[in-house]
């Protein structure tokens, strides 16, 4: 390539997918409820796509990339492309004539949400962020097929606006490595060996981009920055010499993110691929030294994630031009992008009205990250001078929140650094705590719970946006609130559940709540990213030191205990998952933010305890989406994290059973640090996966209780009796049935009540019939 004449040019991985005011969330679920056609959908996504198209075309990017947008998972959307579609899946949508849109999006949400009579795909976390994929099922009998008409008709609806886009695919190693094997598959089967099988595939659809003009194709390979064995390696490098050979192509750019290349990168170098579009934020920064450690590569594109696409702080934009001049000389090509796609942050802060505008100002979003990429290219190819004013205005945020005194409380790091090795571990071993806790509580063989949440109403969010806009007061508003626990406590008694929960109708999200009335937190209106499927979050913004004012729980506790006899469980977000779900600050390190977490927690643990809570449970559900990608990093990160956890939870009485909740990740691999976790009962997310946590937990010997999950919460599907029953059945061939809990999969905030009601009977249902059958009781 030739380094004189290319101009650096601004780009970015991908987009926000929902619309400025959710738009495809609405229209999706207008479309579950048959308030809409197919058509109407996919008309609506139509649309939000090209108005992307035009705002980054219209914001300055160079090159604009297509097929970053989905109705619901962008691992789903592969899936499809490649025809890896379970046949659960299309006997689903036999009701409506293939070839029609009916029926594509018949099969599309049965893959995605499941039916009565078809299991969904599992469900996971996508690395280590909080955006949850759908996994391939794939099997020694799969047969790919190529159907690319999501990317050519991305790509053709671009064109008539006069964009040409570079379309962005999945990788085939990635695919294969993020799939797993089939219900039916046997059981040494591993996916990666379809490597062969798949690679035509993939040539035949980069020939058909190629065919309607296509000039380059992304593959995204994220999971290269991860610890992989040669055999990985040679695939991929077997994989990108066959893509490469073909001689009708686009030219390939292969990305990755999120942490960095590693042994791999040196395998793409000498590759044929035409680009490698690389992280360099973060961990990621070490692909910087390895990229010189290798010569560069003069004789490729190189696309430079200097931004931080995960997180929504303002970039050094000095600091990532000098990384930039450094790739200059590594580089045949460089152009300028954001680490990662920018679906893990939110829009645009321009939107925001409640925040103070010296605060927005340390703030970048979608739109802000590419007015920032867009900035650093002009700086790169028409000088520094032609920027000027933004390189002044970048150093004047920045230097306004280094100065600000939201960061700093000098009494929050004085509690901090007098924390000792006594404050974060219980004084007391299991067993006796096991005991004490059995003779406070009376529960029976295989007690039943649920994970906290119970539906959102209609008329809790009612309420809640009456009390935001002023059209009800706060008395009315707490009169809802009672209602709704006063619901959740009759309907679990009348069910028969043993332990309760007062059903969480107070909280908007698991950690906003709690953000909203901690320091150091900032809470946006409109903040909205995707964490799987329609379920949009805001997650809050820590930027800086945290303590508890008040008491944020006990009142709510209070009033539930007092409808019952049965113990209703306090609930509370933990320490890790409160940095996980937030855009944590940058500025310190994670274990220094953690520790002041645990400590505010800490305080309403004791609150809890004192208002008379015998069970509380404190969820980490991000314990493990958080764990560093490269497994020399993982010591450290869980040495704070479980610290930060038993900080929180330890000061508690031996009588007091402390519960902790997990999902939606894989848990085998840090079996020692839940055990280090020390909570006396741990709730684990299990259907999809057929109890294979289960297995896991026995296999590390866990010494607790546990209650592998038993009903999907995350699909529309009402298990029956005996599904349960096999399900339990299946848990008590791992784990013995006096630390064995029945509960469902996670909370039950995004189901509705004509679904949870007969689930949870059911789940009640099972766990009696099975008490019969146990030898003996506690």
């Amino acid at each position: 390539m030739n380094r004189t004449t290319h101009r650096p040019s601004a780009t970015v991985h991908g987009y926000p997918r929902q619309g400025p005011d959710r738009e495809l969330k609405r229209a999706v679920e207008d479309f579950w409820a048959g308030r809409s056609s197919a058509d109407q959908l996919l008309t609506t996504a139509a649309d939000l796509r090209r108005k992307v198209f035009q705002q980054l075309a219209d914001a300055g990017l160079g090159e604009i990339p297509s097929n970053h947008f989905s109705l619901y998972d962008h691992v789903l959307d592969a899936a499809w492309m490649l025809g890896a579609i379970p046949p659960r899946h299309l006997a689903a949508a036999q009701d409506a004539r293939p070839g029609t849109p009916e029926h594509t999006l018949a099969v599309y949400f049965a893959m995605a949400r499941g039916t009565e009579q078809a299991e969904p795909l599992e469900m996971t976390k996508w690395f280590d962020t909080n955006y949850h994929y759908l996994v391939p099922e794939l099997g020694p009998d799969t047969a790919f097929r190529a159907d690319p008409g999501k990317p050519l008709t991305e790509l053709a609806e671009a064109k008539l606006l006069g964009l040409t886009t570079r379309p962005v695919l999945l990788g085939p190693i990635s695919f294969l490595l993020l799939a797993k094997p089939a219900p039916d598959a046997p059981a040494d089967f591993q996916p990666l060996t379809l490597l062969d099988r798949l690679l035509p595939v993939y040539a035949e659809i980069l020939d058909a981009l190629h065919t309607v003009g296509a000039e380059w194709v992304q593959l995204d390979e994220p999971v290269l920055v991860q610890d992989q064995p040669p055999a990985v390696l040679s695939a991929t490098a077997r994989a990108y010499r066959d893509l490469t050979s073909a001689t009708r192509r686009p030219k390939l750019l292969v990305a990755s993110y999120f942490d960095a290349l590693g042994d791999a990168l040196p395998l793409l170098a000498r590759t044929r691929v035409e680009g490698l579009a690389l992280d360099f934020t973060g961990p990621a920064a070490a692909n910087l030294p390895a990229l010189a450690a290798i010569g560069g590569i003069p004789d490729k594109r190189l696309v430079a994630g200097v931004i931080d696409g995960r997180n929504i702080w303002t970039t050094d934009l000095e600091q990532s031009l000098a990384t930039l001049a450094t790739l200059l000389g590594l580089a045949g090509q460089v152009d300028v992008a954001p680490s990662c796609s920018l679906l893990h942050v939110p829009l645009d802060t321009g939107r925001e009205r409640d925040l103070d505008p010296q605060v927005l100002r340390w703030l970048a979003f979608a739109r802000q990250k590419v007015d920032e990429t867009v900035t650093l290219a002009r700086a790169l190819s028409d000088g520094r001078d032609t920027v000027a004013a933004q390189l002044a205005a970048n150093r004047a945020a920045r230097a306004s929140r280094s100065a600000s005194a939201l960061t700093f409380d000098r009494e929050v790091r004085a509690r901090a650094a007098t924390v000792t090795a006594q404050d974060t571990h219980r004084p007391q071993p299991y067993p006796e705590r096991a005991a004490a806790q059995q003779a406070r509580l009376n529960l029976p063989p295989l007690p039943t719970t649920t994970i906290g949440s119970f539906p959102q109403t209609d008329a809790l969010r009612s309420a809640r946006a009456g009390l935001r806009t002023g059209r009800i007061d706060h008395a009315a508003y707490r009169t809802r609130i009672e209602a709704e626990i006063s619901e959740v406590i009759a309907f679990q008694e009348k069910a028969g559940l043993d332990v309760l929960v007062h059903g969480e109708p107070e909280r908007n999200d698991m950690v906003q709540y709690f953000a909203e009335q901690l320091t150091g937190y900032l809470a946006t209106r409109h903040g909205w990213v995707q964490s799987y499927g329609t379920r949009y979050v805001r997650p809050p913004i820590l930027a800086g030191d945290v303590s508890r004012p008040a008491p944020m729980t006990t009142h709510w506790y209070r009033y539930a205990a007092d409808l019952t006899h049965r113990p209703v469980k306090g609930m509370l977000t933990g320490p890790v998952t409160m940095l996980a779900w937030s855009f944590v600050r940058d500025d310190q390190p994670l274990a220094d933010t953690a520790r002041q977490v645990a400590l505010a927690l800490r305080d309403e643990v004791a609150d809890l305890e004192a208002a008379g809570a015998a069970v509380i449970q404190v969820d980490e559900p991000a314990l493990r989406e958080t764990l560093p990608l490269r497994r020399d990093a993982h010591p450290d990160y869980l040495a704070w994290a479980t610290e930060a956890f038993r900080l929180t939870t330890s000061g508690v009485r031996a009588d007091t059973q402390i519960h902790t909740h997990m999902c939606y990740a894989e848990f085998g691999d840090i079996l020692p640090a839940i055990d280090d976790l020390d909570a006396d009962v741990i709730s684990l997310e299990a259907t999809r996966s057929r109890m294979a946590v289960a297995t896991e937990l026995a296999a590390a010997r866990y010494p607790r209780a546990a209650g592998p999950g038993v009903y999907d919460i995350h699909a529309p599907r009402v298990p029956g009796t005996s599904e349960v029953t096999d399900l339990l059945r299946a848990a008590l061939d791992h784990l013995p049935a006096d630390r064995l809990w029945v509960n469902p999969d996670c909370g039950l905030k995004t189901r509705h009540w004509a679904e949870v009601r007969p689930a949870l009977e059911h789940l009640v249902t099972a766990a009696r019939d099975l008490r019969t059958t146990l030898d003996g009781r506690r």
